[in-house]
């Protein structure tokens, strides 16, 4: 086919692109097999390829509208542990999560008990050593936040937030391990800055390409929409991401020591504590469903073991726990004021 791009200047500089639904420049190498794309995306960009400059050569544009397919592609492919399309390095999303953290701490009231802290990191450490995540090499850090709310979260790159609230709801040590390595699932797995790249699959790349040499990013990624902090972009995560993290973080459990059952008995339990709705944790993390069902399907193909791990100190951590006088939850309007500017 031809393609002609809106403006009427271009109109003298026709390109032939490959026939939709595939790349026929790609799938003719074995790169890109026929395969059904979004029609409106696939519009999308032949139409953004078609308004760059002529000066572009003609070559470029189409090797740019073939990557872009190619791209457009993988996002859809479905994946099990493998992290999905991401235009982040793993370097930036330290970076983004360490500038994030450090949001977080602002916004929020961090605890700063030294055995609660030193309890949740042997527990996140236990975790980090399983192969999984010491494959992604990510330096993961925990932090306990004084927050009645039940919840916890993992920015990009490692640092992990868990609330006291979260600490006071759990009934065994794996209850909370479970909660810690679904955290880190979406770490390793790379959802936020994945998340992030599909929404700003054109602008993005000239943003990351500008801070390769260093330097805050912080207010470009503000400038698209992708704040930095408790309420980003970055930990608002899809049905699927859910269930990946589900899955990789009862492996995490497994090779831990700890019952991947209990993962999916907590979150059964905050659905039937927290109603229709649902407790703070699942505004964020919606349910992927057939939870319980998913978990126990991925456990009983686990090499068979004993879950006996347990780090001894749980009864201390709840009594301590349940002395902790926490301030009441900041409004969403006061986090948002608390923002990058824009």
């Amino acid at each position: 086919m031809a393609f002609t791009g809106m403006n009427s200047r271009y109109q003298n500089h026709r390109i032939p692109l490959p026939s939709r639904p595939e790349c026929a420049f790609l799938h003719c190498r074995g790169i890109l097999r026929p395969a059904r794309i979004l029609s409106y995306w696939e519009a999308e960009i032949y139409r953004i390829v078609g308004t760059l400059g002529v000066r572009m050569k003609q070559t470029s544009r189409i090797t740019l509208a073939c990557t872009l397919l190619v791209v457009l592609a993988w996002a859809q492919a479905p994946s099990k542990f493998r992290p999905g399309f991401n235009l982040f390095s793993k370097e930036q999303d330290v970076q983004v999560g360490q500038e994030s953290a450090t949001q977080v701490r602002k916004q929020m009231t961090m605890l700063k008990d030294p055995f609660l802290n030193q309890y949740v990191s042997s527990i996140g450490k236990r975790l980090a050593n399983a192969q999984e995540a010491k494959d992604s090499g990510f330096p993961f850090t925990f932090e306990v936040v004084a927050d009645p709310s039940i919840n916890a979260f993992a920015l990009p790159g490692g640092p992990m937030f868990i609330n006291s609230g979260l600490l006071k709801a759990v009934d065994n040590e794996a209850q909370l391990a479970g909660v810690m390595g679904h955290e880190m699932s979406h770490v390793i797995l790379r959802h936020g800055t994945n998340q992030a790249s599909k929404s700003q699959m054109i602008q993005l790349p000239a943003v990351l390409g500008s801070k390769m040499a260093g330097g805050s990013m912080m207010g470009q990624l503000a400038q698209l929409g992708i704040g930095l902090g408790a309420n980003s972009v970055l930990l608002k995560f899809s049905r699927g991401a859910e269930s990946q993290a589900d899955l990789l973080g009862s492996h995490l459990m497994a090779e831990s020591g700890y019952d991947p059952i209990q993962m999916a008995k907590f979150f059964q339990k905050l659905e039937a504590d927290g109603g229709a709705r649902g407790p703070q944790f699942f505004s964020d993390h919606p349910n992927p469903g057939n939870r319980q069902a998913a978990i126990q399907q991925e456990s009983a193909k686990m090499p068979h073991q004993s879950y006996t791990y347990q780090t001894g100190q749980f009864q201390r951590m709840k009594q301590v726990a349940a002395a902790v006088k926490e301030p009441p939850p900041k409004r969403p309007a006061q986090q948002q004021q608390q923002q990058p500017q824009r």
